[in-house]
C-alpha cells in the first residue's frame, strides 16, 4: 500500500486497471465475453467479445473494446498470460464497441490490421464516434482514437505468430461495410466479429443478402471452436449460424412483404420479425433499428 501511495504521489495521473476476466477456450486462445447491453448512453464500452491469440514469437489482439479503459484492462489480462510482444491488433470491423480501445495498445507499436475498406469507414464515422464517446462511456472516453489499419486486407492474408498462422478474410458488405474474419489454423478457432451474433439480436449496418452469403462461407470453415462478436460459445458453429440465418431471412421476408402490401415503415417496425421476439436478447431495440435501416433499402428494389 505504501508503494502505491508513493506512485500516486509521484504520478498523480496514474490509473490502475483491473484486468478483464478472460477464458481460455483452446490452446493459446483467450476471450473476454462482453455484457449484453445496447450501445447507448452509459453502456460502458464492454459489450462485445474481445481477446487475443498467443503464438511462439508473439501475440495478436482481436478487437479492443469500446474505450481505452477497456482496451487497457484487456492488455492487463494479456500481460498476466504472456510477456511476448504484441505484434498485431486486428479490428474485425469499424463499430465503436470493437475498435475504440485501440489506443491502449499504441505503446506496444503493433501492426494495426483491418479490412481494406476499414480506413474509409473509420474516416466517415470518426467525427460521430468521437462526439458520442463521452456520452457512451463517460470519463473512460479520455484518449480515445480511431486508429486505422497500417495493414489492410483486400481478400486474404496470413499472419505468422510462431507455430500458428492466423488466416484473415475480408468479406463483401454484410454485417457492416468492412467485415474481417480470423481463423487460427493451429487450434481451428474462427473469430467471426459481428458476422455472427449468439443470444443477442443481430444488428444490421450493411446488407442482408450479402450477409446471408457470408454465413454460408463461414459454415464452410473447418472450425472446432468459434468466437462470435457477441454472445457465448456454448452452441455449435452450425447451430449458431442457423439461428442467425433464420432471423435475417425472417426479417428480410417480413419487410419485403410489408412493402408489397403498401405498409409504411412506421407500420412495419412493430410487426417485422415478431416471430423471433422471444428468441433473442435486446430484441425490441435492435430489431426496430434493423427495420428502420432495411425498409428504405428494400423500398425501391
Amino acid at each position: 500500500m505504501r508503494k502505491l501511495l508513493v506512485l500516486l504521489t509521484l504520478f498523480p495521473t496514474l490509473t490502475l486497471s483491473d484486468p478483464l476476466k478472460i477464458e481460455q477456450i483452446a490452446t493459446g486462445i483467450y476471450v473476454h465475453h462482453g455484457e449484453h447491453k445496447d450501445l447507448n448512453a452509459g453502456y460502458g464500452g464492454d459489450i462485445c467479445n474481445i481477446g487475443f491469440v498467443v503464438g511462439n514469437k508473439g501475440i495478436a489482439v482481436i478487437d479492443t473494446g469500446g474505450s481505452p479503459k477497456i482496451g487497457s484492462r484487456l492488455r492487463e489480462a494479456l500481460r498476466k498470460v504472456s510477456r511476448l510482444p504484441i505484434l498485431y491488433v486486428i479490428n474485425t470491423h469499424v463499430h465503436p464497441d470493437h475498435s475504440l480501445g485501440n489506443a491502449a495498445f499504441k505503446q506496444d507499436k503493433p501492426v494495426f490490421v483491418g479490412h481494406g475498406k476499414l480506413t474509409e469507414a473509420m474516416a466517415l464515422r470518426r467525427e460521430a464516434y468521437l462526439r458520442n464517446q463521452a456520452e457512451w462511456v463517460g470519463a473512460d472516453a479520455a484518449g480515445t482514437e480511431l486508429i486505422p489499419p497500417s495493414l489492410s486486407v483486400a481478400a486474404t492474408h496470413d499472419l505468422d505468430l510462431g507455430g500458428r498462422t492466423l488466416r484473415l478474410t475480408a468479406h463483401p458488405v454484410a454485417h457492416s461495410p468492412a467485415d474481417l474474419s480470423v481463423f487460427d489454423t493451429a487450434s481451428k478457432t474462427l473469430w467471426t466479429g459481428d458476422l455472427l451474433f449468439v443470444e443477442r439480436t443481430p444488428s444490421i449496418d450493411g446488407n442482408i443478402p450479402g450477409w446471408l452469403e457470408v454465413i454460408e462461407q463461414l459454415r464452410g470453415t473447418p472450425a472446432t471452436h468459434f468466437v462470435a462478436g457477441h454472445g457465448s460459445t456454448t452452441k455449435t458453429l452450425g447451430t449458431a449460424l442457423d439461428d442467425e440465418k433464420r432471423y435475417l431471412e425472417t426479417l428480410l421476408a417480413d419487410v419485403r412483404n410489408a412493402i408489397k402490401q403498401g405498409n409504411s415503415m412506421e407500420q412495419t417496425i412493430p410487426t417485422a420479425a415478431r416471430s423471433e421476439q422471444g428468441k433473442w436478447l435486446l430484441f425490441d431495440a435492435v430489431n426496430r433499428r434493423n427495420v428502420a435501416l432495411l425498409y428504405p433499402q428494400l423500398e425501391w428494389e
